[in-house]
């Protein structure tokens, strides 16, 4: 499990786990280092793929099903033991000095400076439902809640015909990156950075831009579902997910666009309400 999984601090008597998913292109630092800032109570599990950081030398996966077949022989066992609940966040939070870890496969797990942002689709929120379905489809096993954060529901239109960026060429790419702001110039800049972070990218772009699920007959799931969202972020069809599960659902707006956990007050209003939703999660699923 360690080679897809990563957890900083490990807590046995921990009454339920988070499982963290990746931005596209990311790596599994960043959510890694949550697991000192939840109390003792919550065990954060945070997914690395193919590609990055240890397992830089890796082909990366070409569609959904191969992500969600190796998270889930992984993780298996240990959500057999104790509650456990996905987060999936839409945009990434890398920097150069993470790709550089990458390049030369380090196996330390330095935690890195405060990371800019990355703007991309729903990777991290559409492979946390992925990995939620198949789960509830073939072993019977759901999380007890889904944290999704700006992020369509699959089956949306607004998602659905969104462009398909990682169809552009590189330049295009990075025209594309500068024209919305957020990455710092230095990084697009940089041929050295480029060269690490655009094919991860990119690659995790493809198989996001094409990963369909039909809109459901009846729920999928019938765990709690909660969107997270900026105020001021382009709209997102998050009423959508609605129809996916047969659980709660409510929504959450904070401060800022589609940048707004960059913001440390936003990041611990986001960890503090997981946090109350988890504490009690395990009288619910004995």
């Amino acid at each position: 499990m360690d080679k897809v999984i990563n957890c900083f601090t490990k807590k046995p008597d921990a009454v339920a786990r988070l499982v963290c998913f990746p931005w596209a292109g990311g790596g599994s630092i960043h959510y890694a280092r949550w697991g000192r800032v939840f109390n003792d109570s919550i065990e954060v599990y945070s997914v690395r793929l193919p590609g990055r950081e240890t397992r830089a030398k890796e082909k990366f996966f070409q569609n959904m099903q191969q992500i969600v077949d190796e998270i889930v022989e992984a993780l298996l066992p240990a959500l057999k033991e104790k509650p456990f609940a996905f987060f999936g966040h839409r945009y990434g939070m890398n920097n150069a000095q993470e790709y550089k870890r990458s390049a030369f496969t380090l196996t330390s797990d330095l935690t890195p400076p405060p990371p800019p942002h990355l703007p991309c689709p729903s990777f991290g929120a559409m492979t946390s439902f992925a990995v939620a379905d198949s789960l509830k489809r073939l072993h019977g096993l759901e999380p007890v809640h889904l944290f999704l954060s700006g992020a369509s529901a699959p089956y949306s239109e607004m998602r659905i015909g969104a462009p398909k960026r990682s169809e552009l060429t590189d330049e295009e790419f990075l025209q594309w990156l500068s024209s919305i702001g957020g990455t710092p110039p230095e990084l697009l800049a940089n041929p050295e950075v480029l060269k690490l972070f655009l094919p991860a990218l990119k690659a995790d772009l493809h198989v996001v831009e094409n990963y369909r699920c039909d809109r459901p007959t009846r729920p999928l799931l019938s765990c709690a579902v909660t969107c997270f969202d900026g105020k001021q972020d382009v709209p997102h069809d998050l009423q959508a997910w609605k129809e996916m599960s047969s659980g709660d659902f409510t929504v959450r707006m904070l401060d800022g666009d589609h940048f707004y956990l960059k913001d440390s007050a936003n990041e611990k209003v986001l960890i503090d309400f997981i946090t109350k939703h988890l504490e009690t999660s395990e009288m619910d699923y004995l």
